[in-house]
């Protein structure tokens, strides 16, 4: 069993660097990120998914970070200074932005694997003992000293975080470790159509959380290797981790949540579905999700601005939200908000109806509108009288995209907005 004693723990967070890898695009998300990484897409209300992996490496004592960015890259940057660049490098902490910069070839990133390895010169400056590289597009609250302990306990190289999950629902979903017993990796399968259950449990498998702990020198030899492999695509999941589970002791760590009475939570937010369902989950009266833990508080970079404001209380002109999260400076005058998650500045004027929907930054929604079942983008002016998600045919007809589960995604260029919200 891991070792838990606080002691043991703070030496090995403080003799570990944290990557995350922040420069993918998730093109599944559609237009919703043609402007922005995914990692800077906005969630539950106040935050970035960013947020989730910081402020999970923050709470988890280790404050060593690198946020790898690439693609579409100004607004996460932006967030990352303005709400993460209060550490200090004199304490041994910092939060440090590293761009694309073709450090030691000359192309961008070519996948995971080369993103670690054009910077290995950074970490190698910082002396970790363990790196810690992190996805960072999920959602989800972790603890990871756990998954240090473990791996330290272990003896392995290498340690992959994963997450039970029925099999029906990694099939052609996700990357699929196969274990023995005790957790050693015998394979991996990169979203296989029949995944290998876990030792015991035919309806359970192992899937990726593209979490990965290495000791340094180890994950510097790898790289090394592979960087010289001209048939590598230089990914972790389909080329480092198949080339070293045979000759190396490289284990999974199977996810569970280190707070009491809660489910491990971990949302792929990768689709519009996905994203607007996460959303739609923080509703609930006891979500999966506790944003409200102030022992594990979601930091993030928020402007001061006005609390919300509900006006107008005359019969079919009641400015009202019922089972709604609604962020500081907005709204909400004369129009019924209902099931809804509202970001900052939104505003609905009176006599509209704004249902089960997902309402971004700075949005209008002007009078006589009705909204369902909806992502409304940031900066977008909703239309005096316009129906939105009533009518799929009517909604595609007007641009707008319909998801394979009826969610409609609205952005400013569908509206004939000038675009670049991020």
């Amino acid at each position: 069993m891991p070792n838990s004693s606080p002691r043991y723990i703070s030496n090995l967070t403080r003799d570990t660097y944290a990557l995350i890898l922040a420069g993918g695009r998730g093109s599944r998300l559609h237009e919703l990120t043609d402007w922005r990484a995914k990692p800077a897409l906005y969630f539950g209300g106040k935050f970035r998914i960013i947020d989730f992996p910081l402020s999970n490496c923050i709470n988890s004592g280790i404050r060593r970070v690198g946020v790898v960015t690439q693609y579409k890259s100004h607004s996460l940057i932006r967030h990352i200074m303005r709400g993460w660049g209060h550490f200090k490098k004199e304490l041994g902490e910092s939060v440090e932005i590293l761009p694309a910069s073709q450090r030691f070839s000359d192309s961008w990133y070519q996948g995971t694997a080369d993103a670690v390895f054009q910077n290995i010169d950074i970490i190698r400056h910082e002396l970790p003992r363990y790196v810690m590289v992190l996805s960072g597009d999920h959602v989800y609250r972790m603890d990871y000293a756990g998954l240090l302990a473990a791996h330290a306990e272990s003896g392995a190289d290498m340690t992959c975080c994963c997450m039970e999950v029925p099999v029906e629902e990694a099939a052609n979903a996700f990357g699929v470790m196969e274990v023995d017993h005790s957790n050693r990796i015998l394979g991996f399968q990169e979203k296989p159509a029949h995944p290998k259950s876990v030792p015991d449990n035919p309806e359970l498998c192992l899937a990726s959380m593209g979490n990965y702990v290495f000791n340094t020198e180890f994950l510097f030899e790898q790289l090394r290797k592979d960087a010289q492999n001209a048939e590598s695509r230089r990914d972790f999941g389909m080329d480092i981790i198949p080339s070293i589970i045979e000759q190396h002791n490289v284990y999974a760590y199977p996810f569970r949540s280190a707070f009491p009475n809660e489910p491990a939570y971990w949302r792929d937010v990768g689709t519009l579905d996905s994203f607007w369902l996460a959303n739609m989950e923080l509703l609930y009266p006891t979500p999966a999700l506790n944003l409200y833990d102030a022992k594990w508080p979601i930091w993030t970079y928020q402007e001061q601005l006005p609390p919300a404001k509900f006006v107008f209380d005359d019969d079919g002109r009641r400015g009202m939200a019922v089972d709604s999260v609604v962020s500081s400076g907005c709204i909400i005058s004369g129009a019924t908000v209902r099931h809804c998650v509202l970001f900052n500045e939104v505003r609905v004027c009176s006599y509209s109806l704004v249902e089960d929907s997902v309402i971004l930054p700075d949005v209008v929604v002007l009078r006589n509108c009705r909204i369902k079942k909806a992502i409304i983008d940031r900066g977008c002016i909703i239309p005096e009288g316009m129906e939105i998600g009533f009518n799929h045919d009517h909604d595609r007809a007007k641009g707008f995209r319909v998801s394979k589960d009826g969610v409609v995604l609205v952005t400013r260029d569908m509206l004939g907005l000038p675009v670049g919200y991020e």
